[in-house]
């Protein structure tokens, strides 16, 4: 059992309270120790979710700011690790954030930060229009981290839909765990959110634990739900697939099964083609 973890993948609907946030994610996490669970995943913009256009800048803070030093000792007092997926992070200028999965250790330091790389600048078919990239400034490294739950790599949301970004994270990074926390509209979930995730981890034959958030936040803003933990060979192992719940999908996953399955079918040496990381100009 010494390679055996066990992990949650949160579900929630955001709004624009960051103290009922907060409380939901203290309440999810007591729910997740009482559990066993040690590396708990929330979702995109777990700490807040605006209702008006430019809301979300006025909360954005630096990494080492209050709201997230509040989650860093929750992390500590609860000892447990904490996947804070797309964090509200001060940006470049007043006019721009970063969308910021922060990752959290059971002793409340921070371990390491991923900036999103794509922006949602997209037009949703039959829903809204998103644009992301006017506020926010995208990220341009490559971000990994070991913890006890393997080697991480960590992704939000939209990035899921650019399979290069996963293939550098598993045969140039040496990734194990892939982490994508997201807030997939309720179209574009229902349309692609399990199949992209089950080939990203079938493709880099890596764990993914996709927390999700789910419902209506506010008259503009639903998503999709569906929060999914997956093995490296494309089977679901948690789910909460009723898509509306707040709650923990939680599964133990064995670190050894990536080996195996690694070493039975050894994709990384039938590569023919490899990718060359060349970082986003800011």
């Amino acid at each position: 059992m010494a390679n055996t973890v066990r992990v949650g993948a949160v579900q929630m609907t955001s709004t624009d309270d960051l103290d009922a946030n907060y409380a939901t994610c203290s309440r999810l996490v007591k729910e997740a120790c009482a559990a066993g669970v040690k590396f708990l995943c929330f979702p995109e913009c777990f700490s807040f979710v605006s209702a008006k256009d430019g809301d979300s800048l006025k909360v954005s803070e630096p990494i080492d700011g209050p709201i997230m030093q509040k989650y860093c000792s929750l992390a500590r007092e609860s000892n447990i690790w904490l996947s804070l997926g797309g964090f509200q992070e001060k940006g470049p200028d007043d006019a721009h954030q970063h969308n910021t999965h922060v990752l959290v250790d059971d002793a409340g330091n921070i371990r390491n930060t991923y900036r999103k790389i794509h922006l949602f600048d997209v037009d949703v078919p039959g829903n809204m229009v998103y644009k992301e990239g006017s506020f926010t400034t995208a990220g341009n490294a490559i971000v990994v981290e070991d913890s006890p739950a393997g080697r991480l790599g960590l992704t939000v949301c939209y990035d899921l839909r650019f399979p290069e970004l996963y293939q550098l994270l598993r045969f140039e990074n040496n990734a194990q765990v892939l982490l994508v926390p997201s807030a997939f509209t309720k179209v574009t979930g229902a349309a692609h959110w399990e199949v992209l995730l089950r080939a990203r981890a079938i493709e880099t034959q890596c764990f993914i634990i996709a927390a999700a958030q789910a419902g209506k936040h506010n008259e503009k803003r639903e998503s999709y739900g569906d929060s999914l933990i997956i093995d490296p060979w494309g089977t679901i192992l948690a789910r909460l697939s009723d898509r509306l719940s707040t709650g923990i999908a939680i599964a133990d996953i064995d670190l050894s099964q990536i080996d195996a399955i690694r070493t039975r079918m050894p994709i990384a040496t039938h590569r023919k083609f490899s990718i060359t990381w060349k970082s986003p100009s800011l």
